[in-house]
């Protein structure tokens, strides 16, 4: 039996589990509109209370008076909710900081690497003294440092975090929570040297040799154990959305790793299905249900109100589980493949839409009114930022597919562009805002610069959209002059060089925010502003407002 039947086996039985899964929840009430469901996120009293802990005592109080409404009791909640939610916090503290503080190492690591193998795209002369410099090795690092060094550990942080705080149930097993971090990271840290040495899969996405992707594989194992066994003993009776999204997406993530890296089994043309199975899976499994996950935990509790529609919710969730298990396959349009593998992949990415959609309409209705605290909040802002482009990156994505675009578009730099919409202009600008929310209550220190988030912000979005713009336009102009028959084949790279230059100057103002997170990250870990600690947590809001001589919001 060939790879390519497994992947798709697999892919099938996923789904009758999920269909079982499914009709569970139905017959348990968890799919019916529910208002308590809801609002598990707020106890009692919190509902249109604003929250975010990256603002000073300050800011709180003008987010609090933008947002002009005052608490509710809609949240019939346990009174001791609150002190769930703190020693669900203690419990997850350190585990979370192992997670961001290597997704901060990684961060830099592999957006320096990213931006020297932008740099080589139109200077390929430059830095070519080393083998591990040359563009095949470098942009190769670059990748697996993103994917697995910062993304992955980043999510890991924010499920640790988000998790107990809606089960109202401390961390069980953070040990091997630890261990699995350590074990992770050791074999991400040893792939990309492997990678640096020249020794690699092959594959995109899996290039780590699989001896060393058994530490990635074990450690994913090591932290599933804990999530589950936490989620078991939970003490809400409702699930939150996000605990649907993140444990769902954790368990994709440890299968699809697992099988990926079978050694020898996937070879030839099978080794290619395979290879996209996982590759677009990574995005859509793991990387879209925790960003989508994280919007509607962080965007509603911030702005002090639930989210629209429960059902909705719902909805995006299992249409995103049934839908995207074979989207990768329109990589491998006109490939040596059956028609109708490439055809269901087709079909598969035009669903996306439903999911999308659904998430859409369920923000829009949420935020809606509430839009201008965007102005005063800057976690509200990464938030707001990334599920526009999920919006956007999704939809692209499935007209992508379509083969009369896919002729033009594949083996372009159109499709870089957009595979960075999706991974940073959604995904990583997302958890941006969740660590600028998250930390504060993890370390219980303030933000020493709260300015900078705001440096940090524009430098990102403006950087990302210069990337994207530019580059999309170049890899239109690539795809066309590589259809035309009469231009030869340099006519095309030559198009695109004035477009990778500005990719390169994108990449520069990415990077350089991401030395501004890093480095606004480590002097809240050095303390290095000690009266910046504890008042936006504990603070009195009252005070606050009445050294700005405006009136408090009860």
């Amino acid at each position: 039996m060939d790879s390519a039947i497994l992947s798709l086996l697999g892919a099938f039985l996923l789904s009758i589990m999920g269909l079982f899964v499914f009709i569970w929840s139905m017959r348990k009430g968890l799919l019916v509109e529910n208002p308590r469901a809801a609002s598990v996120i707020f106890v009692r009293g919190e509902i249109g209370k604003v929250d975010d802990p990256a603002l000073q005592e300050a800011g709180q109080v003008r987010l609090q008076v933008a947002a002009a409404e005052p608490g509710s009791d809609l949240h019939v909640a346990d009174p001791d909710e609150l002190q769930h939610r703190v020693a669900a916090d203690r419990s997850s503290a350190f585990p979370v900081f192992m997670f961001i503080a290597f997704a901060c190492l990684w961060l830099v690591v592999g957006s320096l690497a990213g931006l020297t193998s932008s740099l080589k795209l139109h200077m390929p002369d430059w830095l070519v003294g080393e083998a591990w410099l040359t563009f095949g090795r470098i942009r190769t690092i670059h990748l697996n440092a993103v994917l697995y060094g910062w993304i992955t550990n980043a999510a890991l942080g924010v499920i640790v975090w988000v998790l107990p705080r809606l089960l109202r149930t401390p961390l069980v097993g953070a040990m091997w929570v630890m261990v699995g971090g350590a074990l992770l990271n050791t074999g991400i840290a040893s792939g990309i040297g492997a990678i640096g040495a020249g020794w690699t899969d092959g594959m995109e996405y899996l290039e780590i040799p699989w001896q060393i992707g058994i530490f990635i594989a074990a450690g994913f194992i090591c932290i599933v154990g804990p999530v589950l066994f936490t989620l078991v003993n939970r003490k809400v009776e409702s699930l939150y959305v996000s605990v649907w999204y993140m444990v769902a997406a954790l368990l994709w993530i440890t299968l699809l790793f697992v099988v990926a890296k079978l050694p020898g089994v996937h070879t030839g043309v099978q080794q290619a299905t395979t290879n996209w199975w996982y590759g677009h899976n990574v995005l859509g499994l793991w990387f879209t249900p925790i960003s989508v996950g994280s919007i509607y935990y962080f965007l509603p509790k911030i702005i002090g109100r639930p989210v629209r529609s429960y059902n909705l919710s719902i909805l995006g969730f299992w249409t995103l589980a049934f839908f995207y298990g074979q989207v990768g396959g329109h990589h491998l349009i006109g490939g040596p493949i059956p028609g109708w593998l490439t055809t269901l992949s087709i079909v598969q990415s035009m669903m996306m839409i439903v999911p999308v959609l659904a998430f859409a309409i369920n923000m829009v209705c949420t935020i809606r009114g509430r839009v201008h605290l965007t102005q005063y909040s800057p976690t509200l802002r990464f938030m707001v930022f990334g599920a526009v482009m999920y919006i956007l990156s999704s939809l692209q994505g499935s007209f992508e597919a379509l083969r009369a675009v896919n002729r033009v578009a594949h083996f372009t730099h159109f499709t870089v562009a957009h595979a960075h919409l999706g991974a940073y202009a959604f995904v990583t600008m997302v958890l941006f805002g969740a660590i600028y929310f998250m930390l504060p209550r993890v370390l219980h220190r303030e933000w020493a610069w709260p300015r900078l988030i705001a440096v940090h912000f524009w430098l990102a979005a403006t950087g990302i959209m210069v990337y994207f713009i530019f580059l999309t336009i170049g890899g239109w102009l690539q795809g066309t002059a590589m259809l035309d028959a009469a231009k030869p084949f340099m006519d095309s790279v030559a198009v695109t060089l004035p477009y990778l230059q500005w990719r390169s100057v994108g990449g520069s103002l990415m990077v350089l925010s991401h030395l501004v997170f890093a480095g606004h990250i480590l002097a809240m870990l050095l303390n290095v502003k000690p009266e910046r600690s504890g008042p936006a947590l504990w603070g009195d809001p009252a005070k606050a407002a009445a050294a700005l001589e405006v009136p408090h919001a009860k």
